[in-house]
């Protein structure tokens, strides 16, 4: 993937850990802000929705007008990452009644699958797209895709469960790539992007 141009990503500074994918980013040497308001992702190359709690990641992207601003962004072309909680936020479906995702990934989605905080592990994994080194993937009251649509390639499962995918310029991570030390998948985004 060698060095890429210099993209403008936003990181969704609603709720989550949004700081840590900043700081991998700028360690990348790539511009990378936070977004708070919906207007602020008009000049972005691509868009992060970080882990947290996505009943109120859902929550908060409606309350502030960011859903269709989202949706019209990325159909002009801004790619988009959902890692753990941003993966069930842009899900279409989930198996679970709440919270109401935004629609824009043809996946369906189950939430907490591996279980509670305490349940936490990590694990190494093969990722379609990164070199053949495994990643160390951190799973967190991870969920998992359940189905992906005909136009979504699966990236990385674990034991059979789908944990990372792609939709055009659409990405999914059940994982946190931004709690560890290495930058393969935040480099893969931005060469999405």
């Amino acid at each position: 993937m060698g060095n890429l141009p210099d993209k403008q990503i936003g990181v969704l500074a609603l709720q989550g850990d949004f700081y840590e994918h900043i700081a991998i980013l700028e360690k990348l040497d790539n511009k990378a802000s936070l977004i708070k308001k919906p207007e602020e992702l008009e000049s972005l190359d691509g868009l992060i929705i970080p882990g947290g709690e996505s009943t109120t990641i859902c929550k908060l992207i409606r309350n502030y007008g960011f859903e269709e601003k989202i949706k019209l962004a990325v159909t002009r072309g801004m790619g988009l990452w959902g890692t753990c909680a941003g993966m069930i936020t842009i899900a279409k479906k989930l198996k679970d009644d709440y919270p109401k995702p935004i629609g824009i990934m043809d996946i369906t989605v189950e939430r907490n699958f591996y279980g509670r905080q305490i349940d936490s592990f990590e694990e190494k994994v093969v990722i379609k797209g990164l070199d053949d080194k495994k990643f160390n993937a951190i799973f967190i009251r991870a969920p998992i895709i359940r189905e992906v649509g005909k136009n979504v390639e699966v990236l990385s499962t674990l034991n059979n469960e789908i944990i990372a995918a792609r939709q055009d310029k659409i990405f999914v991570t059940s994982f946190h790539p931004e709690l560890t030390e290495d930058s393969r998948v935040h480099k893969y985004f931005l060469s999405m992007c």
